[in-house]
């Protein structure tokens, strides 16, 4: 029996690379698209040898690919705040051209497509926690937009192939998520607090740190976009941790765990920076039979295991 055929764009990524090694783990046959952006090969390297392929390409151009396809897997784009202000046109390319292409090679092989979403589309939401009914609260013309609107663009589109075209698509929408692969200089919460404590630089905060977050190890999250894959559900599904907590809160408690002799600075907040975020996973648990299992301490561990080696 042949393996079924997934064609991931963004694999060179955080959760691309991890996607593509579960998947192969679960005897898929991978096909890798990045055009290492904010992609690295070292994150895919320990995959060669098994049955993935890497291509080297821009999605917001024509996507080919030989042979049959039964999935697609829409991740490529900058991800952190950090890449998006740096890269604000290829961000929303990215999510406009890019999903259209990613989009079209779906309908061309007849593949069930899954989009990366992203708790984004809530913007500073108004409504707690967020439910995938809720329209969100986002400023488009805001330095964040690039991201945002991009995203929800993306979703606008595949809806539009899945109504127009009869296309089976999913979206996943994102929550924060943590794990080994993330960049150093990402400049998210867990890797900029980390390589920070790493290096017992003072650990940046930003605004009085009250804000809150809910992170979800990449374990749980790539389980559960697998389950969403193989579902037969159309609608936006949240995959996030509905364990919230303080920004401040998770800055002690890296410190704490890293053994280091940082001390926190508060800075200003960035422009649109959501006050709060946590995900009504009710559609997750009911659609998906889905939850997350790992312990944020658990996958803190790991994560800082993984920093030490990339810390100098």
């Amino acid at each position: 029996m042949t393996k079924p055929r997934v064609v991931i764009t963004g694999a060179a990524g955080f959760i691309g690379s991890h996607l593509a090694e579960t998947l192969l783990d679960r005897d898929y046959s991978v096909v890798g698209i990045d055009n290492l952006l904010t992609g690295d090969t070292a994150n895919i390297s320990h995959l060669i040898g098994r049955d993935f392929a890497f291509i080297k390409h821009d999605v917001t151009n024509y996507v080919y690919i030989d042979g049959p396809v039964d999935f697609v897997l829409h991740w490529a784009s900058p991800a952190s705040p950090i890449d998006y202000l740096e890269l604000p046109i290829p961000t929303l390319k990215v999510g406009a051209l890019g999903t259209h292409k990613a989009l079209g090679l779906a309908k061309a092989k007849g593949a069930t497509f899954v989009l990366a979403s992203t708790s984004e589309v809530y913007g500073d939401p108004l409504e707690h926690p967020q439910k995938e009914t809720y329209w969100g609260n986002v400023n488009p013309i805001g330095p964040r937009g690039v991201y945002d609107e991009a995203k929800r663009f993306a979703e606008a589109m595949t809806m539009a192939y899945h109504r127009y075209h009869g296309l089976d698509t999913k979206i996943v929408r994102i929550f924060n998520t943590y794990g080994p692969r993330m960049r150093i200089n990402d400049g998210r919460a867990v890797p900029a607090f980390m390589s920070q404590a790493l290096r017992n630089e003072d650990v940046t905060v930003f605004g009085d740190g009250s804000q809150t977050r809910s992170f979800t190890y990449i374990t749980d999250l790539v389980d559960g976009i697998i389950r969403l894959m193989r579902s037969d559900t159309n609608d936006p599904v949240n995959i996030g941790n509905p364990q919230e907590m303080t920004i401040k809160d998770i800055a002690e408690t890296i410190i704490r765990m890293t053994g280091s002799k940082s001390h926190i600075i508060y800075q200003s907040l960035p422009t649109d920076d959501p006050k709060q975020r946590r995900p009504d996973i009710t559609r997750a648990r009911t659609l998906l039979k889905w939850e997350p299992k790992v312990a944020l301490e658990e996958g803190l561990v790991k994560t800082i295991e993984y920093f030490r080696t990339k810390v100098g």
